[in-house]
């Protein structure tokens, strides 16, 4: 099959969860250095950029009254707050990226991965976790916030991780070289599933018989 054939198939969706502090976005950013027809959909949100964060590549920062305005539009695929800063998923660049046939890494947190399990059943779930609590607690820290909105997010970090147990996959993140060979095994094993195949198995038969 070539590239343009590959292109008429909807692309595949994975959904990336994990609390603060767990090196996503480091994974994230190899994964799509080695698969250059990954796409990264860029999320909107309300809160104010981070140190070295650039608007349209890490997010779409816009002002809470547009966030609610585009909200009221249906806009977002899926929303939330947390912690008075909004975050969406724009519905239409996402569909627009699945429909040419590109793969999407959406990276949003549990209660915005189950409203797309709803609607996409076929989407990949993927959790990336800490080597311990320890560990997670000690990246936090490093964040240079203050101890009480330290300890506001490892509780919120502690309540989405007993959200991973109905992830289909699981990413302990101790050595991010490691963590990454893990991502790229699983979205290629998830590339060469047989039902992706279908067609191309039935004119393989189809060449064989004429």
């Amino acid at each position: 099959m070539n590239d343009v054939e590959s292109k008429k198939r909807p692309g595949l969706l994975m959904i990336l969860s994990a609390p603060s502090g767990t090196g996503k976005t480091s994974i994230c950013r190899k994964i799509l250095q080695q698969f250059p027809d990954i796409r990264f959909s860029v999320s909107s949100t309300t809160r104010p950029p981070r140190l070295g964060e650039v608007d349209g590549k890490d997010y779409n920062f816009i002002s809470k009254e547009e966030f609610l305005d585009r909200l009221a539009r249906d806009e977002f695929f899926e929303w939330v707050e947390n912690f008075g800063q909004y975050y969406g998923t724009s519905r239409k660049t996402m569909d627009a990226l699945l429909s040419q046939g590109y793969d999407l890494i959406l990276d949003i947190e549990s209660r915005g991965a189950k409203a797309i399990q709803k609607q996409y059943p076929r989407a990949i779930f993927i959790f990336i976790l800490p080597p311990s609590l320890s560990d997670l607690k000690s990246r936090l820290s490093h964040r240079g916030e203050s101890a009480a909105v330290m300890e506001r997010r490892l509780r919120s970090s502690l309540d989405e991780i007993r959200e991973a147990l109905w992830y289909d996959y699981i990413i302990f993140n101790e050595n991010l070289e490691e963590a990454v060979d893990r991502f790229r095994s699983i979205y290629i094993a998830e590339k060469s599933r047989r039902d992706l195949f279908t067609e191309r198995i039935e004119a393989f038969f189809k060449d064989q018989l004429s």
